[in-house]
């Protein structure tokens, strides 16, 4: 039986879906509480996980350990690295990693964590075709499918932008994908990453981002939900 968790890191990426849920239950586990219920029909567990790596790992542990969960999609926006991604576009991840972790000192690809044996945990096949197809049910001609490059830095200057770019490849930037994928790689969980386009991440960030962010957030919501019809109707 599919389960789905789902993780958010701020409230304007959860509401929407937690407003939809049924048969809704709640518990609180480490300071963040866990909605138990139904999503268009499908079981689903729902968490606002806070901001950062550290927050998002936790919560997707805690959705393995105690709630059983056998997939998982972190919902949100992120800023573009990606000149053809504008605000209020859609990134599906084929996979993730940091952009603030360096070992190279040590012998690591830029990006590797020590002990793990990629740099970029790759997403599930089945849920990014599902995520892409719901992506285009919502916002047509405006996804892409690509890396999301995660680090414990919000970016609002072109020079950070660009070394992230060079760095990763990725075509946007959050805080808490890779953190999720790399649980759910260590736990053998299927995941995928989507996020909507909130800002630039440029010097223009610090602008656009109050005024996007609630409208990104619900959209990349809007693509979670259509995604859970999917895997209910695939079981």
């Amino acid at each position: 039986m599919t389960k789905l968790g789902i993780i958010g890191a701020m409230e304007q990426e959860v509401e929407s879906l937690l407003a939809q849920m049924q048969d809704k239950a709640s518990r609180k586990i480490a300071g963040s509480t866990f909605f138990s219920g139904t999503l268009e029909g499908l079981d689903a567990v729902v968490v606002q996980c806070g901001v950062g790596k550290v927050n998002a790992a936790l919560c997707a542990q805690i959705l393995c350990d105690c709630f059983g969960v056998t997939h998982l999609v972190n919902t949100g926006i992120a800023g573009s690295l990606c000149a053809e991604l504008d605000i209020g576009d859609l990134v599906v991840s084929r996979d993730a990693m940091y952009h603030d972790f360096d070992c190279v000192h040590f012998g690591y690809p830029y990006g590797r964590v020590p002990g793990m044996d990629v740099t970029a945990f790759p997403a599930d096949d089945t849920l990014l075709a599902y995520a892409f197809a719901a992506a285009e049910q919502v916002n047509p001609g405006h996804t892409k499918i690509g890396r999301v490059a995660s680090g414990d830095l919000f970016v609002a200057d072109a020079g950070q932008k660009k070394r992230i770019v060079a760095a990763t490849q990725a075509l946007c930037t959050e805080m808490e994908g890779a953190a999720i994928a790399q649980t759910a790689y260590r736990n053998h969980i299927p995941f995928v990453i989507l996020r909507a386009i909130s800002d630039k991440a440029d010097d223009s960030a610090q602008m656009d981002y109050p005024t996007f962010e609630r409208i990104a957030a619900h959209r990349c919501a809007e693509v979670t939900k259509r995604l859970a019809k999917q895997l209910q109707e695939a079981q």
